[in-house]
């Protein structure tokens, strides 16, 4: 694990939310322009230009925090597949082609089949979300991300009695992804979460951020977000959804059993080494602050885990 440290961000490079929250009575007053934006920002990341980012609109659940810069959220990843600094998935990830691109649903599902990244999104209204972002390493985020429940696609597969969790796996393509090639982790990258997690109104898929096509670097075309877990369990570049019986064994529950856990719910009294998880950074703050149990967001999802020792069940 690499343990770089954070950068120190100027509090004028982070956007003021109530220039955010305006994105929309600007792009409805200069259509045109917004269409241009979005064309550009999908040839860029080789993403559809067709995704209707930008008419997004303002979805439930979001913190009234201020978001975390652009900048600093497209600049600052973790991405084992292509390095283990922060720095350098934002240039590695950039040759990565995100379209075309599909989804394969299967395993204990009615209806199974593969979806293409435009058709999924044509499937949902999207919706922007701005959720905190919490990583193990002790830094953190607020990111408004673009995308839809998860429940709504679960719903539509409809999932057999047999179904508990949820696997999600990442697209293996070592010519792209030079760790890849390495013993690093076991590839390809592996997540999952209980099917009553999964099902949970705060699970997105997210397509984008900040009304653009979702940057290489954070898991583009589409990539999971679980914003009361640690970031690793929020798995990038997602190509199958499996709907399954037994836990799966995931990517750094196979890597480090003793320090991540299947849940990697957000706590302040579970340290991992060699982080402590009492207090956070959050980007572009200097000073650090008091961790939250779930990332804050415990009035939602603590009854998930009513009667569940949390030392145990880490």
């Amino acid at each position: 694990m690499s343990r770089t440290k954070s950068p120190d961000i100027k509090p004028s490079e982070i956007t003021d939310e109530s220039i955010y929250r305006s994105r929309r009575r600007f792009l409805t007053a200069a259509s045109a322009a917004a269409a241009g934006l979005l064309l550009s920002e999908g040839r860029a990341v080789g993403a559809s230009p067709r995704l209707p980012l930008l008419a997004a609109h303002p979805g439930p659940y979001s913190t009234d925090e201020r978001p975390t810069s652009y900048q600093d959220i497209t600049h600052y990843n973790n991405f084992y597949e292509f390095a283990t600094d922060k720095y350098s998935p934002a240039t590695l990830a950039a040759s990565l082609v995100t379209h075309p691109w599909t989804v394969t649903v299967d395993g204990e599902v009615h209806r199974p089949g593969t979806y293409d990244i435009d058709r999924l999104v044509r499937m949902y209204p999207l919706e922007d979300r701005v959720y905190r972002f919490r990583c193990v390493e002790g830094w953190s985020m607020v990111i408004p991300w673009v995308g839809f429940p998860l429940n709504r696609l679960i719903r539509e597969v409809r999932p057999t009695g047999n179904a508990r969790y949820v696997k999600f796996v990442t697209v293996y393509d070592p010519k792209e992804m030079p760790n890849q090639r390495t013993d690093l982790l076991h590839w390809p990258y592996v997540e999952g979460l209980r099917l009553d997690e999964a099902m949970h109104p705060l699970t997105i898929l997210a397509l984008g951020l900040y009304g653009r096509v979702l940057p290489n670097q954070n898991g583009a075309p589409v990539r999971l977000v679980v914003p009361w877990k640690y970031g690793f369990k929020s798995i990038k570049s997602i190509v199958r959804i499996s709907f399954v019986e037994k836990q799966p064994l995931t990517t750094w529950v196979r890597a480090v059993p003793s320090e991540y856990g299947f849940y990697s719910n957000v706590n302040p009294q579970d340290d991992h080494t060699p982080w402590s998880q009492a207090r956070e950074r959050q980007i572009g703050d200097f000073l650090r602050r008091p961790t939250l149990l779930y990332n804050g967001y415990g009035d939602q999802v603590a009854h998930l885990y009513r009667g569940m020792d949390l030392n145990r069940y880490f």
